[in-house]
């Protein structure tokens, strides 16, 4: 990707900040990060979407989170952590598609329907019923303490993949 592609700076450490302490406003984003910090596990699918939001939605570079990972996670696995990463960033020699980007709240409504992995991890939600809880700004009041979306997953999503573009035409 290009060099100016990747948040830097204040921005970029705001960014992981927010991401690695489960404050992105994105639920199931924010309930996996919780599970990190309290179990030092996460599922699969989970560390994917986190690692998606990281890179692809924050521009934060993947190496940080890949060492935030490794810091924290009971399992981890340094060439297992990151190729894995790569993956995500869709950097590795068996990366995925970089147009790969996933969506945290399609994901939230597939994969934890009725919202009670996100419950159990984000209690300022935890009065949220059903699938509404992955869509927390759109509720007519907002719940106390939860940060408002920290980025526009549409947006960022166009960002990444415009950037990824000008970087293939190199």
């Amino acid at each position: 990707m290009p060099e100016d592609a990747w948040a830097s700076g204040d921005v970029e450490d705001e960014h992981l900040e927010a991401w690695a302490a489960g404050r992105t406003g994105y639920p199931l984003v924010d309930a996996g990060m919780r599970q990190l910090l309290g179990e030092g596990w996460m599922h699969n699918r989970v560390r994917m979407v986190v690692a998606s939001f990281l890179v692809k939605d924050l521009h934060v570079r993947w190496q940080r989170g890949a060492a935030h990972f490794m810091a924290h996670l009971a399992d981890g696995d340094v060439s297992q952590n990151q190729l894995n990463w790569q993956w995500v960033a869709g950097t590795g020699r068996d990366a995925a598609p970089y147009f790969r980007i996933f969506n945290p709240v399609t994901q939230g409504k597939k994969f934890d329907p009725d919202g009670r992995y996100v419950r159990r991890w984000v209690p300022e939600l935890r009065g949220v019923e059903g699938p509404r809880v992955h869509e927390p700004w759109k509720l007519r009041e907002q719940p106390p303490g939860y940060p408002a979306p920290i980025v526009d997953h549409a947006e960022e999503r166009r960002v990444s993949l415009d950037d990824f573009e000008r970087a293939r035409r190199r």
